[in-house]
């Protein structure tokens, strides 16, 4: 189908595919960026919440904050904090939870927004592309006074061109953000059931009649990079 087609022409006489191959560079550098980002992050979280219960079996605190600490699943942070605040009250218990849970939501989320804009502007640029190739058409008819096919076959090659790049970079981008957004919550979503499961594991091995154990001091915060 292409095999006639200038290609070097084409990015030569058209600034919109010159964007449009701007944008697939772009899309493909973030797509890299954030498999590479999630591959590091992606942890163990079940064989940190069976590490972190067993050693809160035989009561070492300290110990599953350790176990949490050294893992970079988003479940580390958020069980990590709310094993260093047990000794709050439930309410501002579940507030250094949800805090926790928002900062690891704003760093999975980092430079997803590129390629939620690349796959809802692509497409525009391609019909920019058509619009482009449509006035081509119609500059050449004017030029040479003649309608002919030759004369306007440039100028809609242009314009549909155009319009299929656009859509050979948004769909990808659609495909990839919906991908990596479904991912961050469901790892949210685990990492909060794990917290949740860890803070109830601690508060059952409190006895019923003790305070809440004030003078708990369990490492220094965790720092998510």
């Amino acid at each position: 189908m292409f095999e006639n087609f200038d290609w070097l022409e084409a990015m030569r006489t058209s600034p919109v595919m010159v964007i449009i191959l701007a944008c697939s560079v772009i899309t493909m550098a973030f797509v890299i960026e954030r498999f590479a980002y999630f591959a590091k992050r992606r942890g163990n979280p079940n064989a940190v919440l069976q590490a972190a219960l067993a050693k809160l079996r035989s009561g070492d605190v300290q110990g599953a904050y350790r176990v949490c600490a050294s893992n970079a699943h988003p479940v580390g942070p958020v069980a990590g904090a709310v094993l260093q605040n047990i000794h709050l009250h439930p309410d501002a218990l579940e507030e250094k939870l949800q805090i926790a849970l928002s900062e690891q939501r704003l760093v999975l989320e980092r430079n997803l927004g590129v390629l939620g804009t690349m796959g809802n502007t692509a497409p525009l640029i391609g019909l920019l592309g058509t619009v482009w190739g449509i006035m081509r058409a119609f500059n050449d008819m004017a030029r040479t006074g003649s309608a002919g096919p030759t004369v306007v076959a440039a100028g809609v090659a242009e314009a549909l061109f155009t319009t299929a790049a656009g859509l050979l970079v948004a769909v990808p981008a659609v495909l990839l953000f919906n991908h990596f957004t479904r991912r961050i919550t469901v790892m949210l979503t685990v990492a909060e059931n794990h917290a949740r499961t860890l803070r109830l594991a601690v508060e059952a091995s409190q006895p019923a009649t003790a305070p809440r154990s004030a003078d708990v001091t369990i490492g220094e915060p965790l720092h998510t990079r």
